[in-house]
Order: C-alpha cells, then sequence, then structure tokens
C-alpha cells in the first residue's frame, strides 16, 4: 500500500549518446539564437528571409533541447517530429540556397545544408531521429 504520489515514469533520454545530442542541440540554440537575433536587430533589411529562418531554427534547436531534457515517451515523440520537421527544413533550405543563391543574400544555419557550421545543421538531426528511435521504451514481457 503505497501512500506517497507516484511521479510519471519518464525514460531518460540524455544518458549516454543523448548527453552529447542534448550538448550539441544547445550550442546550435546559441548559435542560431543569438547570430539571428543579431541580425535581426542591426540588418534585418538586408536579408529578412534568412534571419527569419536563423531565428527559427533556434527556436526548433531550443524545443528539441528541452524535450530530450524533459525525457518520457511524449517528450521522445516531440522531439522526434521537430527533429524530422528540422530535417525537412534543413533540406528544403539547402536545395534552396544551391538553387537559387540570389533568394538568400546573407547565410542562415541552414544554408548550404549547414556548411557554415560544419554540416551540423543536417548530421544533428539524422543522429537524433536514430537516437530516439532507439530509445523508444521496450514492450515488456508481464
Amino acid at each position: 500500500m503505497a501512500t506517497a504520489r507516484e511521479k510519471p515514469d519518464r525514460t531518460r533520454l540524455i544518458g549516454g549518446p543523448g548527453l552529447l545530442l542534448v550538448w550539441l542541440y544547445g550550442v546550435m540554440v546559441v548559435g542560431a539564437v543569438s547570430r539571428s537575433a543579431y541580425q535581426i536587430a542591426t540588418e534585418f533589411d538586408r536579408a529578412p528571409l534568412a534571419y527569419t529562418l536563423s531565428a527559427l531554427a533556434g527556436v526548433v534547436y531550443g524545443f528539441i533541447t528541452y524535450t530530450l531534457v524533459r525525457g518520457g515517451e511524449t517528450a521522445r515523440r516531440a522531439a522526434l517530429v521537430c527533429c524530422a520537421a528540422e530535417l525537412v527544413g534543413v533540406l528544403t533550405v539547402g536545395t534552396w540556397t544551391l538553387v537559387d543563391p540570389s533568394a538568400f543574400p546573407d547565410a542562415t544555419v541552414w544554408s548550404d545544408y549547414g556548411m557554415g557550421y560544419l554540416f551540423i545543421p543536417v548530421l544533428l538531426p539524422l543522429t537524433a531521429v536514430y537516437w530516439l528511435r532507439r530509445a523508444r521504451p521496450r514492450p515488456s514481457a508481464a
């Protein structure tokens, strides 16, 4: 007979390689948000689309970081959806910057598939999706 209130079971997503993902996403949050905030504040009229997309990337990175730290099945699913959306964004913007470079007078985080960030923006969601799929709870043998 348990009298203490039970906490919901939250599967840790930041054990092992997940901790490296949190660290990398945290670095990307700082990089994308600080860069875009400065560019939006000082030269927004130069490349509004690029700077807005970089800010959006920073928000996505922040949400993924939060869900990884929070843990649990709902957070894992939310992170998986966001990582898939991030990958679509990186591939779309990366291709767009190669096909029509004039559309982006200045680079975004996702330009050229993240070349300015050592291709981390394209490798990170691929790695995260792999990790999150492996981290899903296994059905227990009752």
